[in-house]
């Protein structure tokens, strides 16, 4: 999932049955209950207003769970959707991103027949209008995920819903039959982890509608037909086209924020928490839902949101003492964090300003990257081109400095990022060969020399230009003249950008930097065919990379896969595509995906800006921090 830096944060042996105990994560920061301690000491009150801060310029935009890639978000679905619409599992306990099957909506998934067949059992969870959660609405999902696939930024070729031969509903039970071996693990972590109930007020296609008016709901997965190709999906039988109806409306109602807090269609909700406001500028009020079923029970009487346009401006609530749960960027933090051990970070002094507040810091279940289009039309059609070339990605990456970066804009609250698995929190994927360093270490020289060998006459403080163009792999003349987009509002990512921006015209690789909100830029980071109209577009940062949520098992299906819905720059690669699915059609480790995928560099890889998290001295409940970056206000209390 994207993610953006500097918000507030995203595996252990799994006690579920039929689950192999292989996702063994010693996680840094430790902790295992839901709530944990901030340091708060006194009594526990009821009621109070908490006040959480966004990420500067990255207010939630999107209600739907049903989430097409430019709205897959952090903010949108970890910090806003899954606080009132429950996914079926709940992923992250204490510090480590575990199945916490206390918080989900059903017990452990059994598997039989040689894994091929799946049973889900629901728990007796409510609706807020006092319909039952039930496994027909698991199927509702299912249904939806068939028909609009490719609109769901989750869906990567093969894999869920195209492994399944039936879904069927009896009761509260749900059975999954699959048409092809799959990695248990693999299967609960990534693609029943995609799932979230929809309850049957949603099963209809315009205003007024009684609940349940469309077939969609009610229908059996086997009676929902389409036909299909690469790029297209096609409603075959009624049921399908029932499921297109009911989609294009649920769409529209999510793209009308205004109404958000006044719809009857959004105040149907099986989470915590219902919402009472909402406005276009991403302030969000939320109240309990007094027919929440879950074992914890909102203490609070409120949960506000509250928007910034820069971190400066949310630094400045902060020390004004108008938040109660925010951040502190970089360029406020009085002293550097110190590293303990692989992965632990030890916040330095807080800043003074902030006497009233603890600082906590914890690593996410990330990586942090940005893509390349390699279908991009820009510069004069030969951007994508470039990308293409793997001696300029490798050059590219030489002069990425992960070390300096994180230790001079990130102040020590950091980890680098090598390849497409975590290196922190420590855990049992990160391949030995990464875990003795950078493939691509900082080196200038080298970079240099890579460009001149492959046929560019290098430019240092200039322009290069391609004098050889069977070496180069475009046309002579061609200027590694290139441009890159990134999130504004932040300061760090600026030092950031502009860091990089200067250390690779080191080599003669201009880069041209514009700025644009979070929204903006993951908006125009969309996969694109060549003939694509929006296909002009070459390099964006959105700012944090990919949260591993809700695919949990991080074998990049999802982002590296050809023809993945969040596969951003449209990277193709058959030897990548062999060794992801030897890791979720089969048992094979993650190690030779993941080396693989840090020599190839689909994506260039960034360090992780770690958010320093700053937590009123009188509210607990909020640590340890889930490294997915879900929260559970719920948790949350006020003492006195």
């Amino acid at each position: 999932m994207n993610s953006l830096r500097w918000t507030r944060q995203g595996r252990h042996a799994v006690a579920a049955s039929a689950v192999v105990a292989v996702l063994a994560l010693a996680a840094c920061g430790g902790g295992s209950s839901a709530g944990g301690t901030t340091g708060a000491t006194g009594q526990a009150t009821s009621g109070g207003t908490v006040y959480f801060a966004e990420g500067a310029q990255a207010a939630p935009n999107y209600i739907f769970p049903f989430a097409a890639l430019q709205y897959f978000s952090t903010t949108n679905l970890n910090q806003f959707q899954m606080l009132m619409y429950r996914p079926l599992y709940w992923f992250g306990k204490g510090a480590t991103p575990d199945l916490n099957l206390p918080l989900s909506l059903a017990n452990a998934p059994k598997y039989s027949d040689g894994g091929k067949t799946i049973t889900v059992t629901m728990k007796p969870y409510k609706w807020s209008n006092g319909e039952t959660v039930t496994a027909q609405d698991v199927v509702f999902w299912m249904n939806m995920m068939k028909v609009e696939k490719l609109n769901w930024a989750g869906y990567a070729a093969g894999t869920i819903p195209d492994d399944l031969a039936s879904v069927t509903a009896s009761g509260n039970t749900v059975t999954f039959t699959l048409n092809t071996n799959a990695n248990s693990n693999w299967y609960t972590y990534n693609e029943l982890s995609q799932i979230t109930p929809m309850p049957m007020a949603w099963d209809i296609s315009a205003a007024g509608q009684k609940s349940g008016s469309e077939a969609c709901g009610t229908a059996s997965f086997q009676d929902v037909t389409v036909t299909s190709t690469s790029s297209t999906v096609t409603p075959v039988s009624a049921a399908a086209k029932s499921c297109a109806a009911v989609y294009t409306y649920l769409t529209g109602q999510a793209k009308k924020l205004s109404s958000y807090a006044t719809s009857p269609l959004w105040a149907v909700v099986d989470g915590p928490w219902k919402l009472t406001h909402f406005d276009t500028s991403g302030n969000v009020t939320m109240v309990p839902n007094p027919k929440y079923s879950g074992p914890v029970k909102p203490k609070l009487a409120k949960f506000v949101e509250l928007p910034f346009t820069s971190d400066s401006a949310e630094f400045n609530a902060l020390a004004a003492g108008k938040v109660d749960v925010g951040y502190v960027p970089p360029q406020d933090i009085s002293s550097n964090a110190t590293t303990t051990g692989t992965c632990g970070i030890k916040p330095g002094a807080n800043n003074p300003r902030l006497a009233n507040y603890n600082i906590v810091a914890g690593s996410t279940w990330q990586i942090n990257y940005f893509p390349e289009n390699f279908n991009s039309t820009g510069n004069g059609g030969n951007a994508g081109k470039i990308f293409d070339q793997l001696y300029f990605r490798q050059a590219f990456q030489m002069l990425v400095n992960q070390p300096v970066y994180i230790q001079h804009i990130f102040k020590g609250y950091g980890v680098p990022t090598y390849g497409p698995v975590p290196v922190c929190p420590q855990n049992s994927f990160a391949s030995s060969e990464l875990s003795l360093g950078n493939p691509y270490a900082y080196n200038p020289t080298k970079a240099k020399a890579l460009l001149k060998a492959n046929g560019w006459t290098v430019k240092p403080g200039g322009t290069d230009t391609c004098n050889d163009a069977s070496k180069c792999g475009v046309p002579a003349g061609t200027p590694l003249d290139l441009d890159l987009q990134y999130v504004s509002g932040s300061v760090s990512e600026d030092q950031l950008m502009q860091a990089e921006k200067s250390s690779w015209a080191q080599a003669g690789i201009h880069v041209n930097m514009t700025t644009g909100t979070f929204d903006t830029v993951l908006g125009n980071a969309v996969p694109c065919g060549s003939s694509s109209s929006n296909c002009s577009w070459q390099m964006a940062n959105w700012g944090g990379g990919w949260i591993f949520a809700p695919d949990y098992y991080p074998s990049g299906e999802d982002l590296f896969q050809t023809g993945a819905g969040s596969n951003s720059g449209s990277y193709s690669d058959k030897t990548m595509d062999s060794l992801i699915d030897a890791t979720t059609k089969g048992n094979s480790s993650l190690s030779q995906y993941e080396v693989y995928g840090a020599k190839q560099l689909p994506v260039i890889w960034q360090p992780i800006g770690l958010t320093a998290t700053e937590i009123n001295k009188k509210l607990a409940g909020v640590t340890p921090l889930n490294p997915l970056t879900n929260i559970n206000p719920e948790t949350w209390y006020f003492t006195k």
